[in-house]
């Protein structure tokens, strides 16, 4: 694609040819603002559905019913199906164009937040939880591929900088949202509105994402592999059912049976799509020989199972740990956005110009913090006010905000724009496979600590156990970064 769609009104055509990345101007015109807005709204609504249950949580257990297990399945009845279609959702934009399939997954996805917003017990809303996650599987991978196919050079820097300012808002917004609105019981309806509030949203995106997105496809992505689809999804079901079940049931033969044959399907997946590759594959396996794509993946995975597991138990410790109301504990949270709002735009600002200087140094920040924050729980115990704990949370938020942005953009600077809906399928898929790894993880991080007590110390107890996993988590995350570059591409040119 020429540089003259970053100058101008961008080109609303069927076919998008694959060009190298060039550096772009400086500035963008109107239409390509707007579009770009539109894609971030769409990756704001799939992150805020993440983790808006989470301070809702305990309103959602005594309005429903639901035990344990069922809350556990709130967040992983939507992480599951994104994890698994994440992949096939990219190709789809390949082959019939990206546009048109975020239209379709956003259709999906807002009517799913309005039979999450209409459930009447647990069974129903995990329904409506796994029916939100398929829209996204669709939706997402498109706003990654349309970004890297339309933004070049210090543009595409500064698009993706923004990219992770609206990924880390919406890590903390999500649960600031979901405590506020349950909070407020507007019109009687307690947590429901944290659904409801998707359907304007998504309407606002259908409607501006017809007229300014521009349409793109790949000329030679002219089918759909099945056999790979179902290959794939396969192996994550396998992997991640018994990953999500395996405590509340003790960790029976069945878990481990499933896991090792999880491990073989995905052997066979790898196998099949060696075997197609210039046939149209699912995944372009070249992309892994890339260093800086395969290292970004695996960074990005760490990325996904880190917050899994620290959001869903913060909101738990800040609840029963320490007693806050939903409220305060979305105070807590809008603690930890301040914090990333201030690392994004950094990221944002710099539009590359560190390499992975950047995410290194914000790795090591919230690393820090994350410690500091472990050791002055362990000392105040009961006794922690949310002033007490401003220092290390806004740490740990100023540090996670320097990392997704320039992670995506280094990760995925040198895919080519033919491989860009499999590349973004899979860079997706793995952050939210490992969101669902970290909730699962919880399970025997957490709750094996707990016993689903409500007991204070107890859960303090377990809190303070996630921090030094996280911790751990942060530092493997640090060294894969290495596999970066020193230099962003626009730089070298």
């Amino acid at each position: 694609m020429s540089s003259s769609a970053l100058g101008n009104e961008p080109e609303h055509t069927t076919t998008q040819t694959p060009t190298h990345p060039s550096p772009g101007p400086s500035k963008m015109a109107m239409g390509a603002w707007i579009a770009l807005l539109v894609l971030l709204t769409a990756e704001l609504m799939n992150m805020l559905d993440q983790s808006v249950v989470l301070t809702a949580l305990p309103a959602i257990q005594e309005s429903t019913g639901a035990g344990p297990v069922a809350v556990q399945w709130l967040t992983t009845a939507y992480s599951l199906p994104v994890a698994v279609g994440l992949i096939t959702g990219g190709r789809l934009g390949d082959i019939y164009g990206r546009r048109r399939i975020l239209l379709i997954g956003t259709v999906v996805f807002t009517t799913a937040s309005l039979l999450c917003g209409l459930a009447t017990g647990p069974g129903v809303l995990i329904g409506a939880r796994l029916l939100q996650g398929v829209g996204v599987a669709v939706m997402i991978p498109q706003v990654l591929a349309t970004m890297h196919v339309t933004f070049e050079g210090q543009n595409r820097s500064k698009a993706f900088g923004l990219y992770g300012a609206v990924m880390a808002i919406a890590n903390v917004l999500g649960p600031v949202l979901g405590g506020v609105l349950t909070q407020a019981d507007l019109f009687g309806l307690s947590w429901r509105p944290i659904f409801l509030v998707n359907v304007p949203v998504g309407l606002t995106v259908l409607l501006l994402g017809r007229t300014f997105i521009p349409e793109s496809t790949v000329r030679k992505a002219d089918r759909l592999d099945l056999v790979g689809m179902l290959l794939s999804g396969l192996a994550i079901v396998l992997i991640l059912f018994p990953l999500t079940e395996g405590h509340a049931h003790g960790w029976p033969l069945w878990c481990v049976v499933m896991l090792a044959a999880g491990g073989l399907v995905l052997g066979v997946f790898l196998r099949h799509q060696r075997c197609r590759q210039g046939n149209a594959p699912l995944v372009t396996l070249s992309l892994f020989r890339v260093r800086q794509f395969s290292g970004g993946m695996a960074a990005d995975l760490l990325h996904g199972l880190l917050c899994g597991l620290f959001f869903m138990t913060w909101t738990l410790y800040l609840q029963r740990g320490l007693a806050l109301s939903p409220l305060e504990a979305a105070v807590a949270f809008m603690l930890l956005s301040v914090g990333e709002l201030g690392g994004a735009t950094i990221a944002a600002q710099t539009a590359g110009r560190f390499a992975r200087r950047l995410p290194q140094a914000g790795v090591l920040i919230a690393t820090a913090a994350m410690v500091a924050y472990g050791l002055q729980i362990g000392s105040h115990q009961a006794d922690l006010t949310l002033l007490a704990m401003t220092a290390p949370v806004v740490l740990i938020g100023f540090g996670l905000g320097m990392v997704s942005g320039p992670l995506a953009d280094l990760s995925l600077a040198r895919v080519p724009h033919e491989d860009a809906g499999s590349a973004s399928g899979l860079f997706n898929t793995a952050i939210h496979l490992g969101i669902a790894l970290g909730t699962a993880l919880t399970a025997v991080v957490f709750f094996a600590i707990t016993g689903g007590s409500r007991d204070g110390a107890v859960n303090r107890d377990a809190f303070v156990t996630v921090l030094w996993w996280v911790s751990g988590l942060l530092a493997l995350m640090w060294a894969l970064m290495f596999c970066l570059p020193k230099q962003a591409d626009h730089q070298a040119d």
